[in-house]
């Protein structure tokens, strides 16, 4: 069996799973049974966390649980199928992020879903702090004395990702293009190999989600140098943009709500209140902020906005990049 042929197998056997009829309504009052959230990942990273910490309030407010369903593969695409192929009655959501949905579609040569078209966006969830961070070995304390570093040593300074067309990737090679340096791309089967090649000093520069890296960072095995966000983190203020050295550079890792296309609008209006109040009980924004996640509330039609803008803006990019993944 090819690699092509079993990710098609494995998005036919996930989309099975779901009701095949697709309904414009949802049936009586809703919710009258569970719902279920997916996520695209494995459990245990910043988007399933979350989706566990705001299922409980969810499930007070609505009078019904909120079931976390995990469906990993294919960077995202196989849980997103799932939600794709989905009745839009509101009973099946996706907790979907910027890569299932703005640069998936650009980096894969074939898809199973319209990361925008085939989508209802119901909310936007939060911002993880991404960061940039060095081996201490590294002579620079901060991003310009980093870019001086790499243009005095011109195919020798190394970064790591999580493998090509991984978040981590777009970002050094986007960096390395503005900042006109030349770096040498290692990348590794995943976000937890690249922070500990890092640490280790096997490389030398590393951006990823404030997640994997705060705690080597507080530990002095890894420096921080910036954050990739237009503006500075309300979580650390302190902590200057990659921007604020190379004007219009930007990286805003989000996570958002989505649920099938065509979904009623006043299922989606309520949602969105239900999840944006959800988001601001302080036990839920301070066990994401331990975490590097920020939450945020923002309406359906303004996260479709930005999910539209980000898609063509990434895809852009990608391309200009010429950065591509195989299906997997």
């Amino acid at each position: 069996m090819t690699r092509r042929t079993a990710l098609s197998a494995a998005l036919g056997s996930a989309a099975g799973a779901v009701a095949a009829t697709r309904s414009p309504r949802a049936q009586g009052h809703f919710p009258n049974r569970p719902v279920t959230i997916i996520v695209p990942w494995a459990p245990g990273g910043s988007t399933d966390i979350l989706a566990r910490v705001i299922a409980e309030p969810l499930r007070q407010s609505m009078g019904q649980p909120f079931v976390v369903e995990n469906r990993s593969g294919a960077s995202g695409n196989i849980g997103s199928s799932v939600v794709a192929r989905a009745v839009p009655d509101g009973y099946t959501l996706l907790f979907g992020s910027m890569s299932t949905h703005a640069m998936n579609g650009a980096l894969f040569s074939t898809m199973p879903f319209d990361g925008v078209d085939d989508f209802s966006p119901i909310s936007l969830l939060a911002f993880v702090l991404n960061t940039m961070v060095v081996h201490p070995s590294v002579p620079a304390n901060t991003v310009a004395e980093f870019i001086a570093y790499a243009r005095a040593s011109p195919g020798k300074v190394t970064y790591a990702s999580a493998g090509a067309g991984s978040t981590n990737h777009l970002c050094a090679a986007m960096f390395a293009r503005m900042a006109g340096i030349d770096m040498v791309h290692v990348p590794y089967r995943g976000g937890a190999p690249a922070v500990l090649a890092t640490v280790a000093g096997q490389t030398q520069l590393l951006f990823s989600a404030g997640t994997q890296t705060l705690g080597h960072v507080q530990a002095g095995r890894l420096r921080l140098l910036g954050v990739t966000e237009a503006r500075r983190s309300r979580l650390m203020p302190d902590v200057p943009t990659v921007a604020e050295t190379l004007p219009g550079y930007e990286m805003a890792v989000w996570y958002g709500a989505l649920g099938p296309k065509d979904m009623p609008r006043d299922l989606v209006v309520r949602l969105n209140a239900e999840i944006n109040r959800a988001l601001m009980l302080p036990e839920v924004r301070d066990r994401m902020a331990d975490i590097g996640v920020e939450v945020v509330n923002e309406t359906p039609d303004a996260f479709a906005g930005r999910l539209r803008a980000d898609a063509t803006k990434w895809g852009k990019v990608i391309h200009e990049l010429g950065i591509t993944m195989a299906d997997a």
